[in-house]
């Protein structure tokens, strides 16, 4: 799964590298470890407005959703089943970059996991990159506030990854440079299955 992630560059990296520029830049500040479970606002690009970099809440909350209580279960989105489920299939072609530059995850060393390594999975070069995202967009009934909100979609692991997610063996959909557009355009999820992307695996 992908709980836990990492932005540490600043806000005009992810400009240039996006060629989109931040929606409200006075919200961002790189950040070592961005705890999903605090349901976090975080950089993403949405297919409604590529050339803007804007801040959804992480944790997906429905647009029929009563309140927001169910953000605790929608942090991950698996992409076998994302059409099946009540939380997602209305978001389905709601798709969005979560920009990172690297994400976290724990190897277990015994069978219950009390024992545990800790890995920071990044691009070899240290850069950024996209996870596949779906989103939504709910209205809270006691504030009125509109909140934008997103799961980052998972996949079976690779090889790398099911070496450290050696339970679940699950991992985020990591997108390329030349498939963030397909993406954000809607392209069948069987295309993003498998991604093809070169990681480095970093015990920390």
């Amino acid at each position: 799964m992908c709980f836990y992630t990492k932005q540490s560059k600043e806000a005009i990296e992810l400009e240039h590298r996006y060629n989109a520029r931040f929606e409200q830049e006075a919200l961002f500040k790189p950040q070592q470890i961005i705890n999903g479970f605090s349901f976090p606002q975080t950089p993403v690009l949405a297919h409604d407005r590529p050339d803007r970099i804007r801040f959804f809440n992480w944790g997906l909350i429905p647009a029929w959703s009563k309140d927001d209580a169910i953000k605790k279960y929608t942090l991950n989105a698996k992409i076998e089943t994302i059409y099946e489920k009540p939380s997602y299939r209305d978001s389905a072609n709601n798709r969005c970059l979560v920009i990172v530059d690297g994400f976290y995850e724990w190897k277990w060393l015994d069978a219950k996991g009390r024992k545990k390594e800790k890995y920071l999975i990044t691009l070899p070069e240290n850069e950024l990159f996209a996870l596949g995202g779906i989103w939504a967009t709910w209205r809270n009934p006691q504030t009125n506030e509109t909140i934008r909100s997103y799961s980052i979609v998972t996949t079976a692991a690779n090889e790398l990854m099911s070496e450290i997610h050696n339970t679940k063996k699950r991992m985020p959909v990591i997108l390329t440079r030349e498939n963030e557009q397909d993406w954000l355009s809607g392209a069948l999820f069987t295309q993003f299955k498998k991604p093809e992307i070169e990681l480095l695996a970093n015990k920390i």
